[in-house]
């Protein structure tokens, strides 16, 4: 398996003395193109720390992320100040997806949508359609033009998974992506992220979940911001 994410000695710690945390602990791990990773763990073992790391959203205290075989952070990487070129790095390479869904409420699902086709500067004549297309390929055609508020959880999240692929990013990573969903429709959401890494796309996902443990290809157990086991 071809690895698109790898992460080597990954620390974070938050305030100084006293006061210091250590949210994710010397983390190494390295993800493939077509795996579905889980990560698991009790509340504040560091999860979300760890995919904000992986995502390029927070610079670790230490260690190396190499993307795509760059290395953007750590020793022999080519930048000064990584985080000068970590929103460029997301658009390229990440779609994410939130337990809150994250949808603008003023916006319709397909705009929803095509504004991250915006922000990735995709022609402005084709983004409504392939805007389009997403919406449909997760059986929403007939809620393009409603709002967040018009749909149920499902089918917002249905519309943020449309978003998370907007441009097409080979990796994506999904926080907690069925905490508001009924047990059904959760089911169909992991259904649909399996369905994406089997396409070939690197999965990550932070879950409580039980169900999600039926899906992936394989499970990181954290606890304390170290790796238990997996």
């Amino acid at each position: 398996m071809t690895p698109i994410l790898e992460l080597k000695g990954i620390t974070k710690v938050y305030g100084k003395e006293d006061n210091r945390i250590v949210a994710v602990d010397d983390v190494t791990l390295t993800i493939g193109r077509g795996e579905m990773l889980l990560v698991m763990g009790p509340s504040g073992s560091g999860k979300t720390t760890l995919l904000s790391i992986m995502g390029c959203i927070l610079l670790p205290t230490e260690g190396d992320v190499t993307v795509d075989g760059k290395k953007i952070i750590g020793g022999a990487s080519p930048y000064s100040r990584p985080e000068d070129v970590l929103p460029d790095i997301r658009k390229e390479y990440f779609g994410f997806v939130f337990q809150s869904f994250n949808l603008f409420p003023s916006l319709t699902a397909v705009e929803n949508v095509g504004l991250i086709l915006r922000l990735k500067k995709r022609d402005g004549k084709e983004i409504n359609s392939e805007a389009l297309k997403l919406i449909e390929r997760f059986g929403l055609a007939k809620r393009a033009g409603f709002y967040p508020a018009d749909m149920s959880g499902g089918e917002k999240q249905r519309v943020a998974l449309a978003r998370a692929l907007a441009g097409d990013p080979p990796i994506i990573l999904a926080d907690e992506p069925t905490a508001n969903l009924d047990s059904k429709t959760g089911l169909e959401v992991l259904g649909l992220l399996r369905g994406l890494s089997e396409a070939g796309k690197a999965v990550v996902i932070v879950s409580h979940d039980p169900k999600a443990e039926t899906t992936a290809d394989r499970i990181v157990y954290l606890e304390d911001g170290k790796i238990k086991k997996t």
